[in-house]
């Protein structure tokens, strides 16, 4: 798994779901999304989770503190359809309490070199509301570029590391 100065990476389990529930039910968190999600979407989310690594060896990781062992959030990769194509993308949710450490930026540049180093893709993305500027700033961060937007009114940064 992943490891950062400050971040240990590992695969969300079923005994995960209070500390997911608290991150996708929080407002703040969710901010840009269209509502906080309920117990039983946090519980989707990490069985959807559970379904990626079987399906791909990845999907979005637990982070926690390697000073602590402290729930961070989550960050990883998942594939999304943008315009008619599939992307590999870029996800981070990070506790509201623990924002603007640069933590998100952190796991984000680990997971981006993860994606080029060890998967070898050839691209990836980041799928962002206009709004979202911090999630904006973690993606520029690590050498996304606004590349367009999207159908659905989303924001698509993007490197190709070809």
């Amino acid at each position: 798994m992943i490891t950062t100065d400050r971040l240990h990476f590992r695969q969300m389990t079923p005994g995960d779901l209070d500390d997911m529930a608290a991150l996708l039910g929080s407002p703040e968190v969710m901010l840009y999304y269209p509502r906080p999600r309920t117990r039983a979407e946090a519980q989707h989310w990490i069985d959807w989770n559970l379904g990626l690594y079987a399906e791909h060896g990845f999907g979005l990781w637990i982070l926690s503190l390697r000073s602590s062992g402290e729930f961070v959030g989550d960050c990883g990769l998942t594939y999304q359809q943008v315009d008619g194509v599939t992307e590999l993308e870029i996800g981070y949710h990070v506790r509201a309490d623990l924002q603007g450490l640069g933590l998100a930026t952190e796991a984000a540049s680990a997971v981006r070199d993860h994606a080029r180093d060890t998967l070898h893709a050839p691209r990836l993305t980041a799928i962002i509301n206009p709004a979202n500027t911090p999630s904006q700033r973690v993606a520029t961060k690590i050498g996304l570029k606004l590349e367009k937007r999207s159908t659905t009114d989303q924001l698509i940064f993007a490197t190709s590391f070809t």
